[in-house]
This record gives C-alpha cells, sequence and structure tokens, in this order.
C-alpha cells in the first residue's frame, strides 16, 4: 500500500470515531498504538497504563541512520500535571532498553503545554547505541484555527524544529495535526522525506 494510499486511509478513519491527546500515558487501564515515521527512523510503539501516572509498552524500531532493527522496552512516568480552567501543562520521564544489547539504551524528558487554540511541546532524548550516542532536540509550536467541540473533528497548524548530534543542525518545518475521538494524525514534510505520527487509544 502506498504513502498516500495509507495516509488516506488513516484520515477517513478520524471521522468515525466520540478527543484523543498525543499524549504518551493514556487513562487507567488504556492502551495505545503509535506509528512513527521520518527520515532516521520508523517507530511501531504499543503501551498500556496501569494507571494515569505511567505507561510501559515495547517499541519496535527500524532505524534507517544506523540500518538496524530491534525492539524496545520502554516507559513512560507523568512529573508534574496542572490543569486549569483554561490550559493544561505536563511533563514526563521516559526511558527505554533494547532487547538486542545492554548498550542500547534511551533516557530523556519531554512535555506540553496548551489551551483549546494554542499548543507548545519541547522533548529532550539521550540515546546510547553500540556505534554511536546521541541526543534529539524537538520543539512545537502550533495554534488550532477553530476551538472545536468535544466530537468534533480539531485540526492544528503546527510548526517543528528539531536536531539531533548526529546532524548536528536545526530542521525546521510545518506539519498538520488531525485528531477526533481516539485517533489522531501528524503529517509534514521536509526535503521530500515524510514526518508521519498516527496513534490510536483503546
Amino acid at each position: 500500500m502506498g504513502i498516500i494510499r495509507k495516509i488516506l486511509v488513516i484520515g477517513a478513519c478520524l471521522f468515525v470515531s466520540g478527543v484523543v491527546i498525543a499524549r504518551p500515558v493514556s487513562w487507567s487501564g488504556g492502551s495505545t498504538f503509535m506509528y512513527k515515521s521520518n527520515f532516521m527512523y520508523t517507530s511501531y510503539y504499543y503501551h498500556f497504563s496501569p494507571s494515569y501516572k505511567y505507561s510501559i509498552g515495547l517499541e519496535l524500531v527500524d532505524d534507517k541512520h544506523f540500518k538496524d532493527e530491534y525492539l524496545n522496552v520502554r516507559s513512560t512516568y507523568l512529573l508534574d500535571r496542572k490543569n486549569t480552567k483554561e490550559s493544561q501543562r505536563n511533563l514526563y520521564l521516559t526511558g527505554g532498553l533494547s532487547t538486542e544489547s545492554k548498550d542500547n539504551f534511551l533516557y530523556g524528558i519531554h512535555g506540553d503545554w496548551e489551551t483549546r487554540r494554542i499548543f507548545t511541546s519541547f522533548a529532550y532524548i539521550n540515546k546510547h547505541t553500540e556505534a554511536k550516542n546521541f541526543t534529539e532536540n524537538e520543539f512545537q509550536l502550533g495554534f488550532a484555527p477553530y476551538a472545536g467541540e468535544y466530537n468534533d473533528l480539531h485540526t492544528w497548524m503546527m510548526l517543528k524544529t528539531k536536531r539531533d548530534t548526529i546532524n548536528n543542525d536545526w530542521q525546521t518545518y510545518p506539519f498538520i495535526k488531525f485528531f477526533k475521538g481516539d485517533f489522531l494524525i501528524e503529517i509534514g514534510t521536509k526535503d521530500s522525506h515524510w514526518d508521519i505520527h498516527y496513534m490510536i487509544r483503546f
């Protein structure tokens, strides 16, 4: 199935669901499946949340840069959350260990702050492999052109800037985010490379 057809199929799913936020911890007892693909790697990630405070799961990684494939055991912990009438902020710790080698692991911190019309986030992740150790930095800023109700299709116009210490340069590009019910998809492109994130909760 071609990439355009995949996007259309996933996009169609957005209209059949009853609001999901791209967060790495679900409700207590909830499960999440995430798919991410960019020029560095493709990831298939399932996690379960025994509590709203943390999740644990498995991630299959196709590392395009190092031409490797491996499985990570990953966990994320909600360090801090603040809700107000107008906004919410979240701060998370994350870590993972590869089943391939004890020298292949990751850890980091990421967070977000949002209102119904503005979204900001950051991530700082350290990745260690047998071949190389490096960090990834990412910042996102976006706005919603309209404030949808609970069951509406929500749309966000986003700008992402990211850098890793392998390529050692910042890349900035726009992308668009849609979510409705338990489905979310983010799509962007930079220098002919797709940056895609799909998520479903169940």
